[in-house]
Order: C-alpha cells, then structure tokens, then sequence
C-alpha cells in the first residue's frame, strides 16, 4: 500500500476516473417491500453492524478533503432511521460547502421537509415507479402512494431540487409514459427511468422485465419533442436528459445495461455496514467498520484502505458481463 496521500489530492483509479462522489447508505431497513430491491428477505444488519453518525461523519470527513464533491445520503430508506435529520443538519455544519444530496421513497420523509430546506440539501432524489395507487402497491407492497405523492408536493413547494427515479419494469409500469410526461411537463423535475438491473440474491430481475431504454425514448418521443441536453452542471451524471418542448421538466434515462457508463463513473459507496463498494457491480467490499473501532488503526488506516481501494476501481460492465447479476441486496449496498 502506498504512502497516504496529502490532503486536496484526488482519488484516482488505473483507468484514469477520478472520485469525485460518495454514496453512504445510512441503514438498510426500509418500509417498503419493493420487488426489484428486496427479493423478499426480511432480514436487516444488526444494528451493532450498522456504522454510528459519528463513524459516518469521520468517513465523510475524510474523503471530502481527497477531492469528494457530492455527498448522496440513501438507505434503505434513510428517514427511517432515528436522528436522520439531526445527522443531516450537523453534515451540512461540518461541510458548508458540500454538495449534499438524498434519496428517499417519500413515506416519511413529509415531516423533515423543513430539516431538509434550512441543511440545504442540493437535491432530493424521489423514489417513484409509478403514478398509480394500485401499481404502486403491487410493485412496493404497501399502500403508501398518497404519503409519496404528498411528499412530492411538498417538495416542489419548497423548492428543493427534485429527481423522480422510476425503475423501468415491462408489464408493470410500461403504460404509464403518458402520465410521467405530463408530470415532467407541468412540473420543474427531472423524470428519470432507470433500467431493471440484477442485483441481489433473490431479485425478480427476469429478462422478460427488462425494458430498455432505446424503447423507452422511441415511446416517449411519440409523447412529446425532445431535445437532447448537454452534460452541464446541473444534468452531470450517468443519466442522458431531454427537454420537453415547451415543458417546466426533462426526462432522463440511466442505462446500465444497454449502454453502460462505467468509463466516466465517478464514485464510491459506504454500506450501512461500513463496507467500502468502489463499483454496484462489484461484490469486492472493503471492512472499514473494523478499522474504524480498533483501538490500534483508526481512520488513517481507513484512508489508505479507501486510497487503495479506489486506484484499483474496476469497470463494471466487464464485472457483469462475466458474472451475469450481483449477490448483495440493492437495499443494504445503497444503490
């Protein structure tokens, strides 16, 4: 392992990305029994497994001054664990500067939308399939539509920035283009489909599900005109976005399989568990939970772990291609 580097110097992997981003799952457990994340397992991490707030802000405050821009808290679903906002407003006090996002299924979130506008939260990704009460409960198991919608709502009154992320699912949520658009059009959101991904022992990824994104547009440019965006400052990321004409939104679709992205990814993520994952595709994790609670290693050995772990950063499409899905729920690697 080399020397550690000093501070203001990026992580950089042998295919020439540098990290600028950081995924940390804040918990696994989630209200929601979504078909595509869960695979039907009830079981959670004990919560002695699970990385304290202060165990996180160490981490953060660590990779943050190797170049990290963007911090994206997720679960699970991260309002489900206690202190959540309280840990978000000492983040945001700690890291004035720090891109800070999050990602929420919106059923409890309603009551932290203040929290979330006085921490200055950058950006709000709102996990959303559909726009449809019956559907939603089929896909998530739970009747819980109105509490995501409301919160929605909320949002927009607010003014935070706000990600729709609608996973694409043949046979389930494919008829509701129009509904989506109209959403996007009446609305300042970005309107996001993301292809069916296998992931997780257990998952109902099933080809026969799999609805790919040159499908997608071919059905929604019979919706509306689209334009294609650029890659600026607000559309950066793997999504390619659309303006819709004469519309408040864009639509974007994220596409890991059909024309995959891993030559420009930029980030690490941090388990709930405290495992480093430098790719979604890779089941390599690195423990930095041990590290960080023995008394003789400590956070400048997880930063040299960190710092090894990314230069040897792989590209995930090639991970895939050989091994066909990944074993690790989508709920306790954090998306």
């Amino acid at each position: 392992m080399s020397e550690q580097r000093p501070p203001g110097t990026r992580f950089s992997d042998t295919h020439g990305r540098e990290v600028r981003y950081l995924r940390v799952s804040v918990t696994d457990r989630c209200n929601l029994r979504c078909l595509y994340c869960r695979g039907g397992m009830e079981t959670f991490i004990p919560h002695s497994r699970i990385l304290r707030y202060e165990e996180l802000e160490r981490l953060i405050d660590l990779i943050t001054t190797h170049g990290v821009e963007k911090v994206r808290l997720t679960g699970g679903e991260p309002f489900a664990r206690k202190g959540f906002t309280d840990f978000l407003l000492d983040l945001r006090a700690r890291h004035p500067a720090l891109d800070i996002r999050i990602t929420t299924n919106g059923t409890l979130a309603l009551p932290h939308i203040d929290a979330l506008r006085r921490a200055g939260v950058n950006a709000v990704n709102l996990s959303l399939d559909t726009l449809d009460r019956a559907t939603y409960e089929r896909i998530t198991g739970r009747d819980l539509f109105a509490k995501t919608r409301d919160c929605l709502d909320a949002l927009l009154e607010a003014r935070i920035p706000l990600k729709i992320n609608a996973v694409a699912l043949r046979g389930v949520n494919d008829h509701e283009l129009p509904a989506f658009v109209e959403l996007a059009a009446t609305h300042p959101v970005d309107v996001r489909f993301i292809e069916f991904m296998p992931v997780g022992e257990g998952s109902r990824w099933r080809p026969e599900r799999f609805w790919p994104a040159s499908e997608i547009l071919a059905d929604l440019s019979r919706l509306a005109a689209l334009r294609p965006v650029q890659n600026t400052a607000r559309s950066a990321g793997p999504a390619r976005m659309y303006a819709l004409a004469g519309g408040l939104g864009r639509i974007g679709l994220i596409t890991p399989l059909s024309h995959h992205f891993c030559g420009v990814c930029n980030r690490l993520r941090i388990t709930s568990d405290g495992r480093l994952r430098t790719c979604l595709f890779a089941d390599r994790e690195y423990r930095l939970r041990a590290i960080l609670r023995h008394p003789r290693l400590g956070p400048d050995v997880a930063l040299r772990v960190i710092e090894s772990a990314a230069r040897r950063k792989p590209l995930g499409a090639d991970i895939l291609n050989e091994q066909g899905s990944v074993r690790r729920r989508m709920i306790s690697i954090g998306g």
